[in-house]
């Protein structure tokens, strides 16, 4: 092989796998944008909306029409073989792993909202897991355990209004307040401290298709009860989502909100009536 051969080989590969890493780091931004032009051209007048903080809901609901098609065609199946065929110790590991991407998110949140105490643990958590990437947890037997936090949370605390509602191509429901900080979250990405082998680009580039996955069987009986059963599964999707979130902020916000609930509830919501 000449030089001038080699020289062009190892100059395609390259090229290859920049193409690739730039293709994730600007996906979740052209999706973004994506939702924010379709809303920015449909806000609905209070009187026709079905709920007062749904402004854009005529481009919401094109959008939730546009991911129950993906999940009926994509997620629906492809979690329900994920539930069925691999063993619970691997979903464990993958669900594991996704916890530990987030702890960086959790330990600059918690230090901006002065949760100095989770602050460490995320960071100590994030440390001792490394070594596995976070597949397995090494830290599982600590008597404290972290509370995710995240950026919209962190915006909840500084008094940054909650915005519009907004339904986010493949990503789902958000606030105006909450897709800012899903943007600020997705920059945090751990793996990117750890080097550009192919493990851990493979790795990378994997976390969010199998995280939507994991998601989707961890509540799939509670998502096709929405889908299949709601006589408004937009609406309803909507309310589920509003809940959750004021569950996640009872510590921040005026404790005046009706009911608050917390994460671990989220799967009974979905079995609640809703309009």
């Amino acid at each position: 092989m000449t030089t001038g051969k080699f020289h062009m080989m190892m100059f395609q590969r390259l090229s290859s796998r920049n193409a690739s890493r730039t293709a994730g780091r600007t996906a979740l931004p052209l999706v973004l944008g994506a939702a924010l032009v379709l809303s920015a051209c449909s806000s609905v007048p209070v009187e026709e909306r079905s709920d007062v903080r749904d402004r854009y809901e005529g481009a919401n609901r094109k959008v939730f029409a546009f991911n129950m098609g993906v999940d009926s065609y994509v997620l629906e199946p492809v979690a329900g073989a994920y539930r069925d065929t691999v063993p619970e110790g691997g979903q464990t590991a993958v669900s594991n792993h996704l916890r530990w991407a987030s702890l960086p998110s959790t330990a600059v949140n918690s230090t901006l909202q002065g949760k100095f105490e989770n602050a460490a643990l995320a960071t100590l958590h994030f440390l001792v897991n490394g070594l596995t990437l976070g597949f397995a947890d090494l830290a599982a037997d600590e008597e404290e355990q972290v509370t995710k936090e995240d950026f919209g949370q962190t915006l909840a605390s500084w008094n940054v209004p909650e915005g519009s509602y907004h339904m986010v191509p493949v990503l789902g429901p958000r606030t105006t307040r909450s897709l800012g900080g899903t943007v600020v979250d997705f920059a945090l990405n751990p793996l990117s401290v750890f080097g550009t082998g192919d493990v851990v680009q493979t790795v990378n580039a994997a976390q969010a298709p199998v995280g939507a996955v994991s998601f989707r069987a961890q509540n799939y009986d509670a998502i096709n009860d929405v889908k299949y059963n709601s006589l408004d599964p937009y609406a309803r999707t909507r309310s589920v989502y509003y809940q959750s979130r004021q569950g996640l902020l009872v510590d921040r916000v005026a404790r005046g909100a009706a009911s608050a609930v917390s994460e671990d509830e989220f799967d009974s919501l979905f079995e609640e009536e809703s309009n």
